[in-house]
């Protein structure tokens, strides 16, 4: 069976100051999507979905692309303010794209066969690719699955970070994602900052955007995508994300969520600070 590997990798990294996914910071050079990437091909798939800016793409296809091109089919989609559904324009002044969600629909014309979802600035460690492969060899449609890190372990000690809490039933399926825009270690413990602060334990299950669907997917989201744009479209900075989208599916019953545990360690970059870090755990990774 055929696997896809979808990367997100359209965002500029405003809070890191630069494009952090072609960001050198293995020992021999490497960027942390060439982590990502190898490991998924080891797990088993077979293809890979760069979701980028159009303006990316040559910069990107010679930084990046040109390494599997020979060993893994490689497509380019893009995430652009339009097309939009029917009836739908984009407003005047917006000039980001839609969020998490809108990127995966990007990716839609060229998938057949049921993926994962990572982010390009991400280290996500090969267990979850081993388990999410084994799991969608198996799914049937509706069947998706979301591997998940504990909390504590995926904060910045750098500032605050944006994160969906996880809440599952007693079988391990997801019940909901929380959208928790301003997460920080603080003094006092973890807190989700906000109107009404939430103190957070850390052992939270925590979505880091690493996700296994069948293509029935793509349909459920252009809905929600749709029913968004009526709702918030003519918002500027209001943003589709996919964890909301997913949280949608499973309060209608529209779609199951296993979650499944990963065994080794999250890290990723999101502020500057962040890169000294990254840069000896990935190190260590060869010790």
């Amino acid at each position: 069976m055929d696997l896809t590997l979808v990367v997100l990798a359209a965002g500029m990294g405003s809070r890191y100051g630069g494009l952090k996914q072609l960001d050198p910071v293995g020992p021999a050079g490497e960027i942390i999507l060439d982590y990502s990437v190898n490991d998924a091909l080891k797990a088993g798939f077979n293809a890979v979905v760069f979701v980028i800016r159009r303006e990316m793409l040559d910069r990107f296809r010679e930084t990046v692309g040109y390494r599997y091109e020979e060993r893994v089919q490689v497509r380019y989609a893009f995430q652009e303010l339009e097309p939009l559904p029917e009836g739908r324009v984009a407003p005047v002044g917006r000039t980001k794209p839609w969020g998490t969600g809108h990127a995966v629909l990007a990716a839609a014309p060229l998938v057949r066969e049921s993926f994962a979802v990572i982010n390009a600035d991400d280290y996500y460690g090969p267990s979850g690719f081993e388990k999410l492969a084994s799991f969608l060899h198996q799914a049937k449609p509706g069947e998706f699955a979301m591997v998940g890190y504990r909390l504590e372990n995926t904060l910045s000690e750098h500032g605050t970070v944006s994160r969906g809490i996880c809440t599952t039933d007693e079988k391990g399926y997801l019940r909901e994602i929380t959208e928790r825009p301003a997460i920080e270690r603080t003094c006092e413990g973890i807190i989700a900052e906000g109107d009404s602060p939430v103190k957070l334990t850390g052992a939270e299950p925590t979505s880091m955007n690493f996700w296994g669907f069948t293509t029935d997917l793509f349909s459920e989201l252009e809905c929600h995508f749709a029913e968004f744009l009526e709702e918030r479209g003519d918002d500027l900075k209001a943003e589709f994300y996919l964890p909301a989208a997913i949280s949608s599916l499973i309060a209608s019953g529209e779609a199951t969520v296993r979650l499944l545990d990963s065994a080794d360690p999250w890290f990723g970059l999101t502020y500057p600070e962040d890169r000294p870090m990254v840069v000896e755990a990935l190190a260590s990774l060869r010790s």
